[in-house]
């Protein structure tokens, strides 16, 4: 049995829009996947995914570059954005219940400005519970 955890999304940046820095002045961290329509550019860090099997879930890790958050709460479109669109709204709220459908919310502080090349990646922790008895 594995004690890693497992990588269930995991891209790398590929732009990174002119007023992100303004947006994480507020504790949010906006991603698409790099084929977003342009209006969303400025606004986002745009990735392309390499693995997309899951989305977060409370008690993931987001590692952005070097930086590691953990996930307190999500909201309940958040898997099917981050799956379908590339979507991610990381807020630093530290609330443990998202106030909206499509909040990650991490605990409050700084989230780290991600470069071009940098990955963001979610980590979920091994399980010992297999699911089976």
């Amino acid at each position: 049995m594995s004690t890693a955890p497992t990588t269930v999304y995991e891209s790398t940046v590929t732009a990174v829009g002119a007023q992100v820095t303004a947006f994480l002045e507020h504790g949010i961290l906006i991603f698409f996947a790099d084929e977003a329509p342009p209006e969303l550019h400025d606004i986002s860090v745009l990735h392309r995914a390499t693995v997309a099997d899951d989305g977060p879930r409370p008690g993931d890790t987001v590692h952005l570059g070097a930086a590691t958050l953990e996930v307190l709460a999500v909201g309940e479109v958040v898997r099917d954005n981050l799956l379908n669109l590339g979507h991610l709204d990381l807020k630093a709220d530290g609330l443990t219940e998202a106030k909206l459908p499509g909040d990650v919310c991490v605990p409050k502080g700084e989230i780290a400005l991600l470069a071009v090349g940098d990955s963001f990646r979610i980590t979920r922790p091994a399980s010992t519970d297999t699911g089976q008895d």
